[in-house]
């Protein structure tokens, strides 16, 4: 028993004004308003499972409009501390605009990327996962051992292994920085 599939276009031009309505209620903005509905048909677009019961797409809409006016909110409280930190920093004098990247070090820096890079391709799989865990994700070696199943002690015997294969691929790159 398959579903029709929701003409959404149609259904939110249906339930446009009293959604902008509900939006508007709960944002007290009326320029937040357009954006918010932008993001209600967004979500309702992308949903992951299609509704058992047309009856029921007003309530389900409502419910899309009270967290998409919720989740707007917080985002707008986010920029205003953001906001407001730096406006704290100017005023201590505590911010200076950033400095031009100087090419040279750009360009190594880029170099240096690319070899590391090298290096990782040439590890393990097992190896080369553990330190993106460890490195990009900046998890902890418990975070690490609850999410691959083994233990602390696993965790730290396979990163020391994993460390050193990895200076030895980056020695034989000839990255002196890096070689013990």
């Amino acid at each position: 028993m398959n579903q029709p599939a929701i003409d959404w276009q149609a259904a939110l031009a249906q339930h446009d004004r009293w959604l902008r309505t509900i939006v508007l209620a709960r944002l007290r903005e009326p320029q937040a308003v357009d954006e918010v509905m932008q993001e209600i048909a967004l979500a309702a677009v992308k949903q992951a499972a299609p509704l058992s019961d047309a009856q029921k797409l007003a309530p389900w809409l409502y419910r899309l409009a009270v967290l998409q006016a919720l989740l707007y909110r917080r985002k707008c409280g986010l920029r205003r501390r953001l906001v407001g930190r730096y406006a704290e920093q100017v005023e201590r004098g505590n911010w200076s605009p950033p400095a031009l990247p100087d090419p040279l070090s750009w360009l190594l820096a880029q170099e240096r990327q690319s070899l590391v890079r090298q290096a990782l391709m040439q590890l393990a799989s097992r190896d080369a996962e553990i330190l993106l865990l460890k490195y990009t994700e900046n998890w902890n070696y418990y975070q690490i051992a609850a999410h691959l199943g083994i233990s602390h002690a696993a965790v730290e015997a396979r990163l020391h292994r994993a460390r050193a294969r990895m200076r030895q691929e980056l020695a034989a790159l000839n990255v002196n920085e890096f070689a013990s």
